[in-house]
Formats: C-alpha cells, sequence, structure tokens
C-alpha cells in the first residue's frame, strides 16, 4: 500500500491525506504503507517517516484522516535494512543483520552488518515511533515483519549469518523480532491512555537456500501470539500453498489458522476481490480481511458490499480513471510501471493468480528506477 508520495523526509503530503481519505470510512480499520523508524531504514523515496517528533502534526492529521465513521487507524513501522541502497539513504551504506546482499533484485547492494549498540538503538527506536504514534491519535501500530524487511532480514538464515547472540540458532535469529515487540509493548503500557493495538506482519516463506520456510513461520508465530494483539500475513493469493514443499497441499491460511485460532486474531490477505473471495477467506479459518490492491481499484468497496450493490465493484482499474479514484500522480507512475503486472489494468488483459509465486510486493520486485 506504498503511495510513494510523502515528502522528501518522510512528512505526509496533501496528496497523500487525500489518498486515504478517498479509502477510510468503509473499512474496519485502515492499515497506513510503511514508516521508517530511523533515515537509515528508509526503503524508497517518498516514504512516510516516524523517526522524529517533528512528523507528528502530519501524522496527527493522517489519523484524523482515516478516522471517518469509526475506523481504526493503524500506523505501519518499519526499517528497510538491505532492501535500499545508497542513493536513497543519501550516501549512506543500507545495514542489516550481516553484510549479506539480497538475492531479489540481483542488483542489491551489500549492507553493512550492524553493530551491537546499533541494534540496541534501532529498538529503542521502535518503541519512540510507537510513542509518536500513540501521541498522533492512532489506534495500534504494525510492525512489518514481512516482505523481506529488516525484522525477517534478522529471522532469516539468509540475511542473518550473524555469530554472536543476534544470529546462528533459529531462537538466536529470533531474539531481534522479540525484543521490538517488548520494547513496543513497553511503550503502550508507558504512553497509551485507551486500547492501542500492536499487529505483526509477516510472510510465510522465502524462496531463498537458505532461507526462511513454513514450519520457521509457524514457530514465530507460536512465539508472538500471545505478545501481539493480531497476525497479518503478507501473500499475493489467499489461495496459496507451501512454495517449497509441493507435497503440502494445505493453504497457507488454513495452517496458520490452526496455530492462532482462539488466541490471537489472525488477517487473511491475497487477490481478495469480491465479497465470495472474502467469505472464502472467512472460511478457511482467519478471523478478518484485509484488502490492499482491491481497495486501490475500487475505495468504496466496503460501501458497495453493504448496499448490496456487488455489480459495481471494479476488479480491475483504467489507467485514466487513477486521478479520480485519488491515486496521487507519483503513485500512478510507479503502478503503471514496477507495479503493472499485479493491478489488472483494464489496458493489459491478463490476470496473474500469484497463487504459486511470489508477487512483486512481497519482496521479489525489480529494482525501483
Amino acid at each position: 500500500m506504498t503511495t510513494m508520495t510523502s515528502f522528501y523526509n518522510g512528512m505526509i503530503t496533501t496528496d497523500e491525506l487525500n489518498y486515504y481519505a478517498a479509502r477510510a470510512a468503509g473499512p474496519g480499520m485502515v492499515i497506513t504503507g510503511v514508516a521508517n523508524v530511523d533515515a537509515s531504514g528508509k526503503g524508497f523515496e517518498g516514504e512516510l517517516s516516524v523517526a522524529s517528533d517533528d512528523m507528528l502534526p502530519g501524522l496527527t492529521n493522517l489519523a484524523k484522516t482515516i478516522h471517518q465513521n469509526g475506523t481504526k487507524a493503524i500506523l505501519q513501522i518499519f526499517h528497510a535494512g538491505r532492501k535500499t541502497n545508497h542513493q536513497i539513504l543519501r550516501g549512506e551504506q543500507p545495514v542489516s543483520a550481516s553484510a549479506i546482499a539480497a538475492v531479489y533484485p540481483p542488483d542489491s547492494e551489500t549492507p553493512r552488518a550492524m553493530t551491537v549498540a546499533e541494534i540496541e538503538q534501532l529498538i529503542i527506536d521502535f518503541g519512540e515511533a510507537t510513542r509518536r504514534a500513540i501521541q498522533a491519535g492512532f489506534d495500534g501500530v504494525e510492525l512489518h515483519g514481512a516482505n523481506t524487511y529488516l525484522i525477517q532480514q534478522f529471522y532469516s538464515a539468509n540475511s542473518n549469518q550473524r555469530t554472536d547472540d543476534w544470529g546462528g540458532s533459529r531462537d538466536k535469529r529470533l531474539k531481534f523480532p522479540l525484543a521490538v515487540i517488548s520494547s513496543v509493548k513497553a511503550a503502550i503500557a508507558k504512553y497509551a491512555t485507551a486500547p492501542f493495538a500492536l499487529g505483526y506482519r509477516l510472510s510465510p516463506e522465502e524462496i531463498e537456500t537458505p532461507g526462511i520456510r513454513l514450519e520457521d513461520s509457524l514457530y514465530l508465530v507460536d512465539q508472538i501470539k500471545t505478545e501481539v494483539d493480531y497476525i497479518h500475513l503478507s501473500m499475493g493469493s489467499y489461495k496459496r500453498t507451501s512454495l517449497n514443499d509441493k507435497t503440502n497441499t494445505a493453504t497457507l491460511i488454513s495452517q496458520f489458522a490452526a496455530h492462532t485460532n482462539g488466541i490471537v486474531p489472525l488477517i487473511g490477505i491475497g487477490s481478495v476481490e469480491l465479497p465470495s473471495d472474502a467469505d472464502a477467506v472467512l472460511a478457511d479459518g482467519a478471523d478478518l480481511v484485509a484488502i490492499g490492491r482491491e481497495l486501490l481499484r475500487e475505495p468504496q468497496w466496503v460501501q458497495k458490499v453493504q448496499a448490496g450493490d456487488e455489480g459495481s465493484i471494479r476488479t480491475q482499474l483504467s489507467p485514466t480513471d487513477m486521478t479520480e479514484l485519488s491515486i496521487p500522480p507519483v503513485m500512478q507512475t510507479y503502478l503503471s510501471t514496477s507495479f503493472k503486472t499485479v493491478m489488472q489494468f483494464t489496458t493489459d488483459g491478463k490476470k496473474n493468480s500469484y497463487q504459486d509465486e511470489l508477487a512483486p510486493m512481497e519482496g521479489f520486485e525489480k529494482k525501483l528506477q
């Protein structure tokens, strides 16, 4: 749900507020695109930031904009880790758990391994970002531990090959995500005066070797399911089964639901376009359903479903309608280029299911120019 429309320093813009205003009021909860918690975590130009108190006025406006008709506002927070480059970081080298370049895209830069002091400071930064989200009036934060960003990088044996206490065994690789969760929970306990949610987003599998496999993600869920308020999957199709183990034919949602049922709400996702898709996600064991790309194509999705007006729901996007749909100009450009394959433009005549492959937004994207 990246807009690439914030100012150069991560402050919110009017175009961005208009984009969210067009999509609030219907969903019960709106999760923003990612906001970096530190300048070193900026993953792309036009990215939202929650790295300093200077961001509070804009973030406050964003929360108010989302709070239409009782919609809850969740600020997604993250650090890009090695999924960035020195140009975006104004000459600085990207950082990660280890000095290992990402496999995708193939020309990814090699990051610098973070020092222990930097790791400890970043954990504090996540807590400070949570404080700002509370002060800005959000109803929760979501830790973006998916799409091969830094939190996931620490858990993956592909990107984390440290030999100190922050890497090695699976439990040691899990130490950073757990520490970030603890920091966020401490900030909530200290600053929140009303219920404030903590969500965690994760990618079920990596296709790199070594890398995160389904059993690793299910283990992660078992470790955090009593520590967070919801778990949000990231995948291009709700029908997906394992990408690595073709003998495992159960849907990923059903397998995660077996670990979360009755303990923590599970958000199912992936190419949900019509009410029948949402019903299928719920029937598979999810407690909540998220729509992403479909909300770009149809900002009034929820309202149309409630009105029984399913026939008017857009499931394709006309390039000529993007301005009318309050999609900011720069966002229109990258949707039409780097993310063209996932948007189902009326001019393409194509539809990718992403049932058996990773979608670009899951960390498999081409390098943005």
